[in-house]
């Protein structure tokens, strides 16, 4: 893996009101040290991998769970197949207990198979956990996901929305890159995705320039964070991060949130995105620079608010949207394109 000197800031003894005033105003991801310390799963994992199976089990109510497995030979990284056309790994379904009994019986094998579960919600998986384990910083709504594996890689990726993410166990490396980096991070496909999300098709342990040249610019702007248990790290909007579990049990919850907005967007940005792809970039450039300054005004807001002439009453999209309006605007948009 390249040497990366720059490290993610952290914080320590982060309170909710440090974390509003101080951390989020600066829009860069942070490592809150000790945040979770005291949560009776990660105090369960400091006594044992064998405790913390036992005391995840007791919130266990048998609804079966998607897990992931791939060939050792993967070494453990969940990607594409050679051919882009599939992937590199297999799906099924089990229990949460069956997946963490075979994790446990596998952690001595170095010749196991990559195994993984990857934001499972808690609430229908593990009710009541939360319960035991809340979380310090955000509201009780933004409820919480479990990330569970061996030693795995999941390959750069983003989200589009913040990101609180809190290790129970083993330990996790995060590479971090700014969102302006997309440029320099040769994406895959944007609708056929390993994990949903598009991903870096560079294996950043071991990047190949020479296919990738502009990842060495990535680089350059890149950071590292390394969480123990009870650490957390803060990843905000579209920071584009690499993780890799760096032990035979790993255990993560995260938290998605999006200041203003819900997780759930009736449309999502990637869609705008492929639709802008369908129906923009191929028009001749003078047509492209006619929708750059349509969006620049309109959506980006370039040149101040342009419904600032119009009555409140009469503003239509260009207004604030309610979120009964943003089902009723779904349902025309589905219209539109049904008709085409």
């Amino acid at each position: 893996m390249p040497s990366i000197d720059r490290r993610t800031p952290e914080y320590s003894n982060v309170t909710e009101t440090m974390f509003d005033d101080e951390i989020l105003p600066k829009n860069r991801p942070a490592v809150l040290r000790g945040l979770v310390a005291q949560w009776p799963a990660v105090q369960a994992w400091r006594e044992s991998p064998e405790a913390l199976n036992a005391y995840l089990k007791r919130f266990d109510r048998g609804t079966p769970i998607e897990s992931l497995a791939a060939d050792a030979s993967t070494g453990g990284r969940f990607f594409y197949s050679n051919d882009l056309r599939g992937f590199n790994f297999r799906k099924q379904k089990e229990s949460f207990s069956a997946f963490m009994d075979r994790l446990l019986a596998l952690q001595a094998n170095a010749d196991a198979p990559a195994m993984y579960v990857q934001s499972a919600p808690i609430p229908a998986h593990l009710p009541n956990w939360d319960q035991d384990n809340r979380n310090p910083l955000l509201a009780p709504e933004i409820f919480p996901r479990i990330w569970i594996g061996n030693a795995i890689t999941a390959t750069t990726h983003s989200d589009l929305a913040s990101n609180l993410a809190c290790l129970v166990a083993g330990q996790r490396r995060f590479t971090l890159f700014p969102p302006e980096q997309l440029r320099n991070l040769y994406i895959g496909p944007l609708e056929f995705s390993p994990a949903g999300r598009p991903i870096s098709m560079v294996d950043l342990e071991n990047p190949d320039l020479t296919r990738y040249p502009k990842f060495s610019e990535a680089l350059a702007t890149a950071e590292v964070a390394e969480l123990e248990p009870g650490d957390a790290i803060y990843i905000p909007y579209y920071w584009w991060h690499h993780v890799h579990s760096l032990q035979p049990v790993n255990v993560l919850i995260n938290y998605w949130w999006n200041e203003g907005a819900a997780i759930e967007e009736p449309v999502s940005p990637y869609e705008t995105l492929m639709l802008a792809l369908l129906t923009i970039r191929d028009l001749s450039p003078s047509q492209r620079e006619v929708w750059r300054t349509i969006f620049e005004h309109y959506v980006f807001l370039a040149d101040g608010d342009p419904a600032a002439h119009l009555p409140q009453d009469r503003r239509g999209v260009l207004g604030t949207i309610a979120p009964q309006h943003r089902a009723h605007i779904k349902s025309v948009l589905s219209k539109m394109l049904g008709q085409r």
